[in-house]
């Protein structure tokens, strides 16, 4: 069964955050540059205060008048960040995403920020286990 530490091992570590006194505008850019669907919002290392989204841009954008340059992450970013471990299977991953519905999961060892899985990394794993399971199944077979 495949793990969060699996994903991680694959996809690295890297975690891109910004500061709730970020502008909005200065978030895109960055995500833009990373070609990332989300950062996290953090006032200090290891100290998650939210997470700001493509989503939360998109649904809280069109109601405003000001630029995103005039806006502050901290009026968009969504404040209850669902978390994992590295011990936590894609599985398990998958359930809390679809129930949820979100896209981005923070990876928490004892406290510590280690790794951000998003839903794409989540069913990359899920299709690399399938088709390991299908070679199997047809070696298994070939070999009976």
């Amino acid at each position: 069964m495949t793990t969060i530490r699996d994903v991680l091992k694959i996809k690295g570590d890297q975690v891109w955050t910004v500061s709730p006194e970020s502008t909005v505008g200065a978030a895109l850019a960055l995500m833009a540059e990373r070609n990332l669907g989300s950062v996290l919002v953090a006032a200090e290392p290891n100290h998650i205060l939210g997470i700001f989204s493509e989503r939360d841009f998109a649904r809280k954008m069109a109601c405003e008048e000001r630029l995103p340059g005039q806006i502050l992450v901290r009026e968009f970013m969504t404040t209850k960040v669902y978390s994992v471990t590295s011990d936590d299977t894609i599985e398990s991953c998958m359930t809390i995403m679809t129930n949820r519905r979100i896209r981005h999961l923070p990876v928490l060892e004892g406290g510590r920020l280690v790794g951000l899985v998003s839903i794409g990394d989540i069913v990359k794993a899920a299709l690399a286990d399938r088709e390991l399971l299908i070679e199997q199944l047809e070696g298994y077979i070939a070999h009976g």
